[in-house]
């Protein structure tokens, strides 16, 4: 094997298809909604509520942490033409539906009981948006910066011929631990991501976001393996530090090398249906063979940081962060990757049958009823302000 190939890729570019072209509006073309699952505060949503009052889109915005729910609606309310159903999501919610088996407790061990509700408000948006039966929405994460109307207008055209549309965040990039600290001393690539993702939602093979790290790559694999994503652009992400806790690294291992090993398959098959490509990843000879490959990377790069310890910043934390993905990598075993493909392809299945099953065109009270979210306002700039609390006393009333 050549030292090349004992490398992981810096970039999946030529998964993606091209998004420069110009795509046109029509009527069916227009966003039903902007979803923001949202955990900081409610004035770092400013931008994405002025950008959806401008393109006259409401918003779904999922608060939890610090993201505090009146905060939020008189943000929406004191924005021209902002409109908005904001949600408050409960710790540990999980949609009433069985639970998945990528949540079973040995793959949280792996991901060193990595805790976070990004994939449950994913999955809110997405079945929220099937019971009111819409056809088009637009994720945001609420770190996302310069997104512009005329690339939400030209991602959105792009959802009449694909299923997903996406962006990525070239500054800062909205990459993994590993990611950054190999950025630092060779060259390394940013890919497409759920933090701007265009979907259309009546797609019938529509997946779900697992309860992992890189979760975004898991709910659009088959389209990257059909090279079926165009990418629209690129936006700017608010700045963090990877590298404060090294701890983060062992929370994204199990994640990263998982979606990294699963897109190299598709890499190494193009052109093949998705379930042949998927079947190389159903084997523990091929992850024995790719875990070999994430550790000699690994290592490479940590060899790399260390040469040029006087021009990295954080060194002692890049270092520490490159030995703790080394040791969960270590932990990870071939059959446990095999075991979780597995049960992310029998949880999609799942999923599909139950999208298949939802009614549709629901009220909005009554499709939140559903998904047990009762801690609701809908608000907006000069509108009536309705809660679930509201209609509760009404009903009362009469």
């Amino acid at each position: 094997m050549s030292r090349r190939s004992r490398q992981i890729r810096a970039s999946h570019a030529d998964l993606l298809c091209d998004g420069s072209a110009p795509a046109g509006l029509s009527a069916s073309t227009k966003l039903d909604a902007i979803v923001v699952p949202a955990a900081r505060r409610a004035a770092e949503l400013q931008p994405v509520i002025t950008l959806a009052a401008d393109l006259r889109v409401p918003l779904v915005i999922l608060c939890s942490r610090e993201a505090l729910l009146d905060k939020v609606v008189e943000r929406v309310k004191s924005t021209l033409y902002a409109e908005a159903l904001v949600i408050q999501v409960p710790e540990d919610y999980r949609p009433p539906c069985p639970t998945p088996k990528t949540s079973a407790r040995r793959f949280r061990e792996a991901s060193a009981d990595r805790s976070s509700d990004l994939s449950a408000k994913r999955n809110i948006g997405l079945l929220y948006g099937r019971l009111r039966g819409w056809n088009k929405i637009l994720f945001v994460d609420d770190d996302i910066r310069r997104l512009r109307s005329t690339d939400v207008n030209r991602l959105t055209g792009y959802l009449d011929r694909h299923p997903v549309a996406s962006m990525a965040s070239r500054e800062f990039p909205d990459n993994s631990v590993v990611c950054h600290a190999r950025g630092k001393v060779a060259p390394q690539d940013v890919f497409v991501s759920g933090a701007v993702l265009g979907v259309d939602l009546q797609r019938p093979e529509l997946s779900f976001f697992a309860d992992i790290y890189n979760e975004d790559w898991f709910f659009f694999a088959r389209y990257a393996a059909r090279r079926a994503i165009p990418k629209i652009g690129e936006v700017r992400q608010l700045q963090y530090r990877p590298f404060e806790d090294p701890q983060r690294a062992a929370r994204e291992e199990f994640g990263d090398l998982l979606a990294e090993g699963l897109y190299a398959a598709f890499e190494s098959e193009p052109g093949r249906p998705f379930e042949e490509q998927l079947r190389i990843a159903m084997e523990t000879t091929y992850w024995d063979r790719f875990k070999g490959i994430r550790l000699e990377t690994i290592r490479d790069t940590l060899a790399a940081v260390r040469r040029a310890e006087a021009s990295i910043d954080e060194f002692p934390n890049v270092v520490r962060s490159l030995e703790t993905a080394t040791l969960w990598t270590n932990r990870i075993s071939a059959e446990l990757c095999v075991d979780f493909i597995k049960s992310w392809q029998e949880d999609e299945e799942h999923w599909q049958k139950m999208l298949a099953n939802l009614p549709s065109r629901q009220r909005k009270e009554d499709a939140l009823s559903r998904l047990k979210l009762t801690n609701w306002v809908s608000c907006g700039y000069g509108l009536r302000t309705e809660s679930q609390a509201d209609l509760a006393a009404a009903g009362a009333v009469g």
